[in-house]
């Protein structure tokens, strides 16, 4: 384009000198020291005046497609369409929860560094009245307390839409709404979540049909004073997106022995599980929207996530009323560690082939746990030894392994206590030859929870073949 402008040849051989030549010719200006000055700042401009002229080259209106200027005290470019028009003075309200009633997508104060050359409101960042209304419009109508494009997380309010209303975008759109757009008055907070899977699967194969142009966005809004502050934005092609929430759905796959199997979890589900109560709105400062933006953009979930489903598990592991390695806090551990380890995989169910000791340490505690429960119907080795064995095994392992050879005595069944006698010597066997490691670390720790869930998922699933046989 403008490829015989003079101005656009002048600056294209410009940038084709040699660097050192542009520099020793820029050194040589009188503006130089303070050019010189501002190099290493984040924001440096350069504008180029062909020599002879009054206008700078970015000014060229022939350059920018659009028409000479006329004589006017209202029309202005618009920032947003690049049309000439009337500008806004104010945009409309845009609330969102935690807003104020007249808080804007776009406002400006005054007085405060933001009035250039004169200019007031709207006439910093010129918006035209089509533009204006256009936007606002959209905005509102995604916001609607009815809609289904949005969801909220924490403060957080996003919304999305998918660039088409065809089979793949509005399919897109409702199995969003329904993996995140929850209400703490839900029954059921899984409701639906296979069938979204089904979706973003079906998308991303190719059986729902989508085309290179099918684009998703997603909008992330947070309350900020008098206005609307954008914490969020995504633009990407829906395949792709599709592509993402499946990796997510993947991760977070674990086995699971329940008669009404959801290995599914939702947003809501997941963000309860590390909370004290079990709400949502329990949830540490800004680690909903962290999640989030782990499921959409594919990478690693935020270590407060780990860490805080760990703390859950200590706190309730003395419960003898509660389960607390259960299925979503370990599904929350394998989607963690295996986005930060390549290099140390969880399965979806029991590795016999997993050395890492911490794991083992899970699978073993497992057995002996199984062996006390068929013995006696207790569970104390659980209740009392579950966090030590977890983080300092030689401290207690030893303790452990005594008493389960006097509960496997209590065994009637001499085919049992021969079946767990082998399994706990199989998994001795890959410990390291120095014994039990005196300390695991955070991550190792997650692995012995799932170890520990992995093993008791493998003993429920061998006794309901069993009862079927």
């Amino acid at each position: 384009m403008h490829q015989d402008n003079e101005d656009m040849i002048a600056v294209q051989k410009f940038y084709e000198q040699e660097q050192t030549e542009i520099l020793e010719q820029m050194k040589g200006d009188s503006l130089w020291p303070e050019i010189e000055k501002n190099l290493n700042k984040k924001y440096s401009i350069f504008s180029f005046l062909i020599d002879g002229d009054t206008k700078i080259v970015a000014e060229k209106t022939e350059l920018l497609d659009i028409e000479e200027e006329q004589p006017s005290t209202t029309g202005q470019i618009c920032l947003v369409s690049g049309k000439k028009g009337n500008v806004v003075e104010t945009t409309t309200a845009t609330m969102i929860p935690g807003s104020q009633a007249t808080a804007k997508l776009v406002s400006f104060q005054t007085s405060s560094g933001y009035d250039s050359y004169g200019k007031s409101k709207g006439g910093n960042a010129p918006i035209s009245e089509d533009a204006e209304f256009a936007y606002t419009t959209a905005l509102n109508h995604l916001l609607d307390s009815n809609s289904r494009n949005k969801f909220m997380v924490g403060s957080r309010t996003f919304v999305f839409w998918a660039s088409k209303n065809d089979e793949a975008g509005q399919k897109a759109e409702e199995s969003l709404f329904n993996m995140f757009g929850f209400s703490e008055q839900e029954d059921d907070p899984n409701r639906n979540i296979e069938q979204v899977r089904k979706v973003f699967t079906a998308i991303y194969s190719g059986e729902i049909r989508t085309t290179s142009d099918d684009t998703f966005y997603i909008l992330g809004l947070a309350p900020n004073s008098a206005r609307i502050a954008v914490v969020y934005w995504a633009e990407v092609p829906l395949k792709e997106f599709a592509g993402t929430i499946c990796k997510h759905f993947n991760d977070m796959e674990v086995v699971d022995t329940r008669l009404e199997k959801k290995p599914y979890m939702s947003l809501r589900n997941i963000l309860s599980t590390v909370t004290l109560g079990g709400k949502v709105s329990d949830a540490t400062p800004n680690l909903p929207d962290a999640v989030v933006k782990s499921i959409f953009q594919g990478i690693p979930y935020p270590q407060p996530l780990f860490a805080s489903c760990i703390r859950r598990i200590r706190a309730e592991s003395s419960d003898k009323d509660k389960n607390a390695v259960h299925v979503t806090r370990a599904a929350i551990i394998k989607a963690y560690l295996n986005r930060i380890d390549k290099n140390q995989i969880i399965q979806v169910m029991l590795d016999k082939d997993n050395t890492n000791q911490g794991y083992l340490c899970g699978r073993l505690f497992a057995v002996l746990d199984k062996i006390q429960e068929d013995a006696n119907n207790q569970h104390s080795i659980r209740e009392r030894y579950m966090n030590s064995a977890s983080s300092t095994p030689a401290a207690v392992f030893a303790t452990i392994l005594n008493l389960s050879n006097h509960h496997i005595e209590n065994l009637k069944n001499e085919g049992r206590k021969i079946y767990f006698e082998k399994l706990k010597q199989e998994i001795m066997s890959k410990i390291d030859a120095d014994g039990f490691k005196a300390q695991l670390d955070l991550q190792d720790q997650g692995r012995f929870f799932i170890g520990y869930y992995h093993q008791r998922q493998d003993f429920f699933m061998k006794n309901e073949e069993n009862n079927n046989e």
